[in-house]
């Protein structure tokens, strides 16, 4: 794969993915935590809507994407806190209403729609400049904001009931958190396409929580994970000439498994230890 860095678009594939696994390490953290797969997934899949929107408005998709999976954001949280609905419902009715969008302003747009499947199942090989410089602003937004209400998200990702009568503002907090996952989707897109976006914020994360439960380590984690995996993905898909989205998905689900299959193994040979030691502590009392 040495030879292959000499060209443009597989340097870019490496430091998009390095962006992306960025973005995953300190946004999936929270994912994980608080618990909010499904809307992060509704979040994702309703992005389609902006990739559609672009291509009819004759513009970059990533650019339309990106605010129109932070209005699909700002609206399933606002519809799950302020009515009667159920969240999952609600959460489910915006999901297929963004990808029905996207498909009808695709139908509307002229010609044939260039790119349609890396957009939903991701090629990191071919992300432009352009993209990564996106990216780029993305990742420093998403690390500001965390920066500043460390604290805050701290609070709203343990005990939110705690933190809304010590008077934070835990319901803005929320769509906040919101808005950077949907900022997270669109940095992904490109890598794993939406359909695989849900892995990238959580598997990384996962691996992180079983490591450590302070929330900086956890972060720092994940994004070495994501990079590792991201990076392991790229070079198996171009050795193997494979889907590089799905490739590195396969790879971190792997690593996940294999984990936790090690973990539970550990985890009995400690209870017959402990058992052992109980019973040979007992016959030598006796």
């Amino acid at each position: 794969m040495l030879e292959a860095l000499q060209f443009e678009f597989m340097q870019n594939a490496l430091i998009a993915g390095l962006l992306a696994s960025v973005a995953c390490g300190i946004i999936g953290v929270y994912v994980v935590v608080k618990k909010i797969v499904f809307i992060s997934g509704g979040i994702a899949h309703a992005s389609f809507g902006g990739v559609g929107l672009g291509y009819l408005l004759g513009v970059n998709p990533v650019i339309t994407a990106t605010f129109f999976t932070v209005a699909s954001a700002l609206g399933m949280g606002l519809v799950s806190k302020r009515t009667k609905l159920p969240e999952d419902t609600a959460i489910g009715i915006l999901w297929s209403m963004g990808m029905a969008m996207g498909i009808i302003f695709i139908g509307l747009s002229p010609g044939y729609a260039p790119d349609l499947f890396s957009y939903l199942f991701g090629n990191i090989l071919t992300v432009p400049t352009s993209d990564i410089t996106l990216m780029i602003i993305l990742d420093i937004v998403i690390a500001v904001i965390v920066v500043a209400l460390y604290k805050e998200f701290m609070v709203l990702s343990f005990d939110e009931e705690f933190g809304r009568v010590m008077g934070v503002p835990v319901e803005r907090l929320y769509l906040l958190l919101l808005c950077m996952i949907a900022l997270t989707v669109v940095i992904l897109m490109r890598v794993v396409g939406i359909i695989l976006v849900i892995s990238m914020l959580t598997i990384p994360a996962s691996l992180a929580k079983m490591c450590t439960t302070n929330l900086r380590k956890m972060m720092l984690l994940s994004t070495i994970f994501g990079a590792i995996f991201t990076f392991a993905g790229l070079w198996l898909s171009y050795e193997l000439d494979l889907a590089s989205g799905a490739t590195i998905i396969l790879v971190s689900g792997s690593v996940l498994l294999i984990s936790l299959a090690v973990s539970k193994i550990r985890s009995r040979r400690n209870r017959i230890k402990k058992l052992s030691t109980t019973a040979f502590n007992s016959h030598g009392n006796k």
